[in-house]
């Protein structure tokens, strides 16, 4: 079943003109990004007297939903956009390799994701804990997955990893659920997880691959050479080098988890190497080196997590001329602290999410 949302552009206004969407058109907006549901009557309400349409009324509801219970569906169905875990459903580890691997681990992984981002929105935690934090959320099934004792019991809880320097746990880049997406069914992929970090958290995703340039095969080299080695064939090629030089060194700081999340000392009786470095910066080391280097950049983390939001918001991929509007996100968030709210804060205030484009005339001969 479908639900359609239709707004009534004005009849009077020339071709491409901006204008302001009604309390009512408003309202569902609203709803739809924050609950992922129709609008409740206190809302409804607000729209009828206005209130939308001021700053201050405006703010009122945001913060209202997002106090509200059916927030915790804008996490689930960011999370599944944003972070590819509807994925997770479809993705099949190879049976011989990760015996362990079943339905229930994959249900885990996906809901300490979704757990995660639920408690920095409700706790208002700033944008950079994402990557930063040294807590996570685990049920006896995930913990055993992890290597972590003592945690028995199908419920989640908090996990706290503070002041441990060798922690293997916390932000988004510990979390199995995205490492099993971005891996292959046998093994790790650098090359998927370094596009996956690129797109998602530093905002600068790689073109895709020219329609003529083979996949790595598989089967000729796996057996034989370590990872970086087989990736150095396809950069040894012009035509990927430019793509594969800026991706692989981001992946490869990930190495130490293998293609189901868990941790590795060592792949195939060789020590992990983790080295990395962002397109000819300074080298890091390991997960934790490449948080740092992702957090250096705040604004960076922001701005992508911005467009994401809006993207989301929207039901549409941005454009140039939404590039004014991500800027004005940052920074407000950036005036905030990089507080998780005030980037969705931002959101709702932003002229594509408050605003609307009368259609173009077809071209001629167009459909």
């Amino acid at each position: 079943r479908f639900l359609f949302r239709v707004e009534t552009e004005p009849a009077d206004l020339p071709p491409g003109t901006a204008y302001p969407v009604d309390g009512l058109a408003l309202a569902s907006r609203l709803s739809f990004f924050l609950w992922g549901s129709l609008p409740d009557e206190p809302l409804l309400a607000a729209a009828e007297r206005g209130e939308l349409a001021t700053p201050a009324g405006l703010a009122a509801q945001v913060r209202r939903m997002l106090a509200d219970p059916r927030a915790a569906n804008l996490v689930t169905n960011f999370a599944a956009q944003w972070l590819h875990l509807r994925a997770l459903a479809a993705t099949t580890p190879d049976a011989r390799r990760f015996i362990d691997f079943d339905d229930n681990l994959r249900q885990s992984m996906r809901r300490e994701t979704e757990l995660f981002l639920e408690s920095v929105l409700r706790e208002d935690r700033p944008v950079t804990d994402l990557l930063a934090a040294d807590y996570t959320f685990l049920d006896e099934r995930l913990a055993r997955h992890y290597g972590i004792p003592h945690l028995l019991g199908s419920h989640f809880r908090r996990v706290s990893f503070a002041g441990d320097p060798a922690r293997q746990r916390g932000g988004l880049l510990r979390h199995a659920s995205i490492l099993t997406v971005t891996s292959y069914a046998t093994r790790t992929s650098p090359v998927i997880r370094g596009h996956w970090i690129l797109a998602n958290l530093a905002g600068s995703p790689p073109p895709p691959p020219p329609p003529d340039i083979p996949a790595l095969d598989n089967q000729v080299v796996a057996a034989t050479l370590p990872i970086r080695e087989r990736l150095a064939q396809h950069r040894a090629n012009p035509a990927c080098a430019s793509c594969h030089d800026v991706m692989d060194p981001v992946g490869f700081a990930l190495e130490h988890f293998d293609a189901v999340g868990r941790w590795r000392a060592a792949e195939d009786h060789r020590p992990v190497d983790a080295r990395g470095a962002f397109g000819g910066g300074p080298d890091f080391n390991g997960v934790a080196g490449l948080e740092q280097a992702l957090l250096a950049r705040p604004d960076l983390l922001t701005a992508t997590l911005a467009e994401k939001l809006l993207t989301f918001a929207l039901g549409r991929g941005l454009g140039p001329a939404d590039a004014p509007a991500v800027r004005t996100i940052v920074r407000a968030a950036a005036a905030d602290g990089y507080r998780f709210s005030s980037v969705i804060h931002a959101v709702t205030r932003s002229d594509p999410f408050r605003q609307r484009r009368t259609a173009l005339p077809t071209e001629a001969g167009g459909p």
